[in-house]
């Protein structure tokens, strides 16, 4: 971006990085999760981390799609002036499909925690109901879904962070520079 005091508010620039942070340590989380046998001291508590944490990553998410839809204008124009049409159209879908992504992993998820009519209990405060009815083999293809989604999400995210290197190394514009804490940021 050649306007130097273009950049995205503070809010949008912290659920992006804290929600970036979650999902790649979910990730990392889960690929260690499925190692653990049942009888390992650390099966329970993971877990229940990563249960907790994706519920953190839904409810961020959900926040974040309010918050980018009231701030669309402003957000919209902290988009570098020089992207050309299609880049815009392209982080646009990007970031449509990464919201969806999260959504779906994040209903998996929830399909695999509540198989068999178990409640989520969130951060041993909350209780999330299970569903008023049982899907068939609901753990195993919610699962499997699960799986796929995750590594879908860490493609997307691959990629929409070598788009932002594309920007910043061979554009040599501010679109990397607009997602990164400065004094210049927005409030």
């Amino acid at each position: 971006m050649n306007d130097a005091n273009s950049s995205f508010d503070k809010v949008t620039i912290l659920l992006h990085w804290v929600m970036a942070l979650l999902i790649f340590f979910l990730f990392g989380l889960g690929l260690y999760m499925v190692d653990l046998s049942y009888y390992d001291p650390w099966y329970r508590d993971a877990t229940a981390l990563h249960k907790d944490l994706g519920i953190c990553v839904l409810v961020l998410l959900i926040f974040r799609v309010i918050w980018r839809i009231f701030t669309y204008k402003k957000t919209a124009s902290a988009q570098a002036p020089e992207l050309k049409g299609i880049e815009k159209k392209l982080a646009l879908t990007m970031h449509v499909l990464l919201y969806m992504l999260m959504f779906s992993i994040s209903l998996t998820g929830y399909l695999i925690s509540t198989a068999g009519g178990r409640e989520i209990d969130v951060f041993s405060s909350i209780k999330l109901p299970a569903l008023l009815f049982e899907i068939d083999r609901q753990e195993d293809i919610a699962g499997w879904w699960h799986f796929y989604l995750a590594w879908g999400i860490i493609i997307f995210v691959c990629g929409h962070t070598l788009a932002a290197f594309k920007h910043h190394f061979i554009n040599k514009d501010n679109v990397l520079k607009s997602m990164l804490w400065s004094s210049k940021t927005k409030k």
